[in-house]
């Protein structure tokens, strides 16, 4: 999904508007400064761990992160009332933690039990909380006000299993997070053209649409082309 929001963008990401974003002179630095430490460290360790790890162990550490998230996917699907959703994702994380041996396998999918994703964000979105203008983070990239709060409800969420309350282990897992999502990202760095902040930014912002929306894409180009025939 994010390569093709990435592909989508590629030709228009910069007539965004700045609307969102009142904090950009703050904000750029901030990303440069990411960016170079993507650049100098990130980058290449996701390389290397791209080389070295087969394509069945890296879905495996796929596999193992997504059955995490389907707790707190749960969680969130309750606080928005939509507890057949909840029973979904609480129900692939008990199949896949048990027959998938802790999550490495998913058993949970071939069995008729579709992944379902929702975050903190989300529930904040649906109780009407706006969105907040746009922030990038040092270290933790991209966010807005109301993703930003719903990541630190999330992360504290993923804390209290007693197997998480480690901080050695809460560690070790969140750093293999970022090093696998930055190496499954390692293809689409050259979509990125023109102004990095703005295409970043822009492809963000349409991501946190989309899992507002629940997976829907806004059509932006119908209406233009109802006006269009309007006006010939």
């Amino acid at each position: 999904m994010l390569v093709l929001l990435l592909a989508l963008l590629a030709g228009h990401s910069a007539n965004a508007s700045s609307e969102k974003d009142p904090l950009e002179a703050i904000n750029r630095p901030i990303f440069a400064f990411n960016d170079a430490l993507d650049r100098v460290a990130l980058r290449p360790l996701a390389k290397g761990y791209d080389y070295v790890m087969p394509a069945p162990a890296q879905r495996g550490v796929s596999n193992f992160l997504s059955n995490l998230y389907d707790v707190t996917s749960a969680l969130n699907a309750v606080l928005q009332f939509r507890f057949a959703n909840a029973a979904q994702a609480g129900g692939r994380f008990l199949v896949n933690t048990t027959l998938g041996i802790g999550g490495i396998f998913d058993v949970a999918t071939p069995m008729g039990i579709r992944p379902y994703r929702s975050d903190f964000g989300q529930t904040l979105a649906i109780w009407g909380v706006p969105e907040g203008p746009y922030l990038m983070l040092p270290l933790f990239g991209p966010r807005t006000v109301r993703s930003g709060a719903g990541t630190l409800v999330d992360t504290f969420a993923l804390s209290i299993p007693p197997q998480l309350d480690d901080n050695s282990v809460r560690n070790t897992i969140w750093g293999v997070e970022l090093i696998h999502g930055r190496a499954r990202l390692l293809e689409s760095d050259q979509l990125i053209s023109g102004d990095r902040y703005i295409f970043v930014r822009d492809v963000y912002l349409q991501q946190r649409q989309v899992i507002v929306n629940d997976g829907e894409v806004v059509d932006e180009f119908s209406n233009f082309e109802d006006e269009w025939e309007e006006e010939f």
